[in-house]
């Protein structure tokens, strides 16, 4: 487990420092100087194209890493390499064609209330796109334990790019048109780089030739086209509907309540570029009781950091929205159920590389395309009814049935669970960290209400973690650090 923790470490600072940037243009930038309805327009337009590329990529970049290490030859290789380059190709050009012979059609259906988003339409394909290509090269880097630069590339590169493009339109040298065009550009280009880099590692001979077990490979991809693609339609869905019932500036205000509460996820993500590979030669080579271990170690270790993390979004929400513009204020509801649904997340540990991975992803496609229909369905009864925030109850619903599934479909299959004693008192100190804090305020700025209660909970929670040994490699990590002190 220690590369494991150094790795995920390092891509966790990368992955956090993008969000900082990503949180500075959400909160503040976005809603200061750009108006309601654009900074809608953006998020929908980015939550579209989240909910196509999976489609794109056909699956290929999981395929790419559950495969990669079972051929032996490099020969063998290269041809995975160019079948995986080619696929995405193939799709793209087939639903572009299709997107063309329907695209006026596309444009009546935004006709009236949110009729901005008319000549940017096609601007979600080329997003979407350029994001299947990225992953795919991203998984690219991952097959050779290396993820640090793409980790960069996908959390840090675009967010920087945006931050620069929004002060440039406030400072009036682009129009507001430039700049949802470049945002576009800002996509194309972080592939490119992605590309380059990939390359560098690998460099395949481009033939025709196909990879051996091209059937397997196939289905492989193509069921997992909608296995892997669930989740993101699951975490896109709802601000896609809310365009369709709701305003569109609504959009954006659900989006900063989504982007809060997405903070928990990063340690999951950061571990999950590490874990995935390994979780995949794992299985490749019967390792049952590595699996196991790493089951259990990696939910632990997310849960206890991911916990940490929901305490300080809970007990400070009140304050942050008291630093932005008062119209994008909403109900603390939205915030708590979607930070519990990352949390529930992280606490899956690295289910998703076992499911997705193995021979059991057929299952999880059935579980997931009927919650996706779950999901549309709660939203059409939710949303019209309780605006936004019926918005996150149908995706909390959704992915809490979703989540528990996949435990179910592990324990069934491998007979191992992410459950230790430890777990429970995780979850326990977070549950009364969450409401004891939360509850405790201060006559100060909100910065400094902050920064107060931040820092105190954080010392308390440490302490409590390290003194009663919820984990070895946490601990490890503390002794560090304090060494290094």
């Amino acid at each position: 487990m220690g590369i494991i923790i150094n790795q995920s470490l390092k891509n966790m600072v990368t992955t956090y420092v993008g969000f900082g940037i990503g949180a500075v243009n959400t909160l503040f930038l976005f809603t200061y100087f750009l108006d309601k309805e654009y900074y809608g327009l953006v998020s929908f337009l980015l939550s579209a194209a989240n909910l196509i590329w999976p489609f794109l990529v056909f699956g290929v970049h999981s395929t790419l890493i559950k495969f990669f290490t079972s051929y032996k030859t490099r020969g063998d290789q290269d041809r995975l390499l160019n079948l995986v380059l080619v696929i995405p190709a193939v799709v793209g050009l087939i639903l572009g064609i299709v997107g063309l012979i329907f695209y006026s059609y596309l444009l009546e259906y935004f006709q009236g209330e949110n009729s901005l988003v008319q000549p940017y339409v096609w601007l979600i394909f080329v997003i979407a796109l350029a994001t299947a290509y990225f992953e795919v090269f991203f998984s690219w880097s991952k097959i050779y334990y290396k993820s640090a630069f793409g980790n960069l590339m996908k959390e840090v590169f675009h967010r920087l790019c945006i931050s620069l493009l929004l002060f440039a339109f406030y400072l009036k040298w682009i129009s507001v048109e430039f700049f949802i065009y470049s945002i576009s550009g800002v996509f194309v280009f972080r592939t490119i780089l992605m590309a380059m880099y990939a390359f560098s590692l690998h460099r395949p001979k481009f033939s025709f030739k196909f990879p051996k077990n091209l059937s397997p490979v196939l289905k492989y991809s193509s069921l997992i086209l909608l296995a892997a693609s669930v989740a993101t339609v699951l975490l896109d869905l709802d601000k896609v509907m809310i365009e369709h019932y709701l305003p569109i500036e609504n959009v954006a205000i659900y989006g900063i309540a989504v982007y809060i509460a997405t903070v928990i996820s990063v340690p999951q993500k950061a571990m999950h570029q590490i874990t995935n590979p390994l979780t995949a030669e794992m299985l490749n080579n019967k390792d049952k009781s590595g699996l196991k271990d790493l089951y259990e170690k990696s939910s632990l270790n997310l849960l206890i950091v991911s916990g940490l993390i929901f305490v300080w979004i809970i007990t400070n929400v009140n304050s942050l929205y008291e630093l932005i513009p008062e119209e994008y204020e909403i109900s603390i509801l939205i915030v708590l159920l979607i930070s519990m649904v990352k949390l529930y997340d992280n606490f899956l540990g690295n289910n998703n590389s076992i499911l997705f991975n193995s021979d059991y992803y057929r299952i999880v496609l059935g579980v997931g395309v009927i919650l996706v229909l779950v999901a549309f369905v709660l939203n059409i009864l939710f949303i019209p009814e309780y605006g936004i925030e019926g918005a996150a109850i149908a995706s909390f619903i959704a992915f809490s049935l979703y989540n528990t599934s996949k435990i179910f479909i592990v324990f069934k299959k491998f007979k191992i669970h992410p459950f230790t004693t430890k777990s429970t008192w995780a979850l326990l100190l977070t549950a009364f960290f969450s409401i004891g804090f939360y509850f405790l305020n201060f006559p100060f700025h909100p910065v400094t209400n902050i920064a107060i209660k931040g820092g105190l909970s954080g010392v308390l929670y440490l302490l409590i973690v390290y003194y009663l040994k919820f984990s070895e490699d946490i601990n490890a990590m503390i002794d560090k650090f304090l060494k290094r002190s």
